[in-house]
């Protein structure tokens, strides 16, 4: 089988590849094709948003995977204005920042809280198997599970595609670029085996 991984991020696309490893399924980007359009991300939920990109590039492959990811700051209301929520790459409604771009955004916001918040990420995920559309979310509190601290200055690593991480430590600070950091094994085997279930049936692996 093969399956179209709807994005440009090559540590989106590894991520997923990874995910379903030994099932002998090849997997390509949109940045192979060549796709630069993209759908309209209209959605409340980040798996609602992953369901509209699904449903679009859809069109391209009979096989799909989307995902989409909100960030949340545990020391704002959900409706507040400097929220990021589902736009993480477009806070307030700017142009598309790119990954210098974020880390520059995000360090001057978290330096007016203060220069330490802490946060979450919210995932959504959606398959698209011929005609049929599949979601999958993190629940609120699983998200929690994984909270984090960011910070106001980046370290000097980076990671294509995860701008955040040169922001962000685990809650004993170490940096998520550090070469010894691991997320907590429990939490990880706990969260990530539920969304792969989810992606195995999805697509009748």
């Amino acid at each position: 089988m093969r399956i179209l991984i709807g994005t440009t991020n090559p540590s989106k696309a590894e991520y997923f590849a990874k995910m379903l490893e030994g099932f002998g399924v090849e997997f390509f980007t949109l940045r192979d094709l060549g796709v630069t359009d993209e759908p309209q991300e209209t959605g409340r939920a980040p798996m609602e948003n992953a369901k509209l990109k699904a449903a679009f590039y859809g069109q391209y492959a009979d096989a799909v995977i989307c995902g989409d990811s909100g960030l949340y700051f545990d020391c704002l209301p959900l409706g507040d204005p400097h929220q990021p929520g589902l736009h993480i790459r477009t806070p307030g409604g700017c142009a598309r920042l790119d990954d210098e771009e974020m880390i520059a955004y995000y360090a001057t916001l978290v330096h007016s809280l203060g220069g330490k918040v802490l946060a979450y990420y919210l995932n959504g995920v959606a398959v698209k198997m011929g005609d049929d559309i599949h979601g999958f979310q993190w629940t609120r509190e699983e998200a929690r599970l994984g909270a984090f601290y960011m910070l106001d200055t980046p370290c000097a690593a980076r990671c294509p595609g995860w701008p955040l991480d040169s922001l962000s430590t685990d809650l004993r600070g170490v940096s998520f670029l550090d070469p010894d950091w691991k997320e907590t094994p429990q939490l990880s085997w706990d969260r990530e085996n539920r969304l792969r279930s989810f992606l195995i049936k999805a697509l009748q692996l």
